[in-house]
């Protein structure tokens, strides 16, 4: 019987999770990013917890260093698509700022 490594799920689920974003990015679905992000985050702090406890072999390993390889490139890919939202996205929160100080200094017009 073959145990299954936790570590390999561990970055198969990230694995996943990084192509879902990048469909949904892709696809400019930005509503469901925060919380595939957060999915992420957790299985990399599962990741912390368990990699020095496990040892993998040399297959385990090589799934292991594939798997790495693909969430780097897609990775990659969504935080491109990602970065020009978030200059509009503060650039509109800048301007906003403006009005509103413009406001305070010289009175609401409305």
């Amino acid at each position: 019987m073959v145990v299954r490594s936790e570590i390999v799920q561990c970055y198969e689920e990230l694995a996943s999770s990084i192509s879902l974003m990048l469909v949904l990015a892709r696809a400019k679905e930005w509503g469901r990013l925060p919380g595939l992000e957060a999915q992420c985050s957790a299985i990399v702090d599962r990741l912390k917890v368990i990699e020095p406890l496990e040892k993998l072999d040399a297959a385990q390993v090589e799934t292991v260093l594939r798997l790495i390889d693909r969430v780097r490139v897609e990775q990659a890919e969504v935080s491109g698509l990602i970065k020009p939202q978030i200059d509009d996205l503060l650039g509109r929160m800048g301007h906003l700022n403006q009005q509103k100080n413009l406001g305070k200094a010289y009175g609401s017009t409305h």
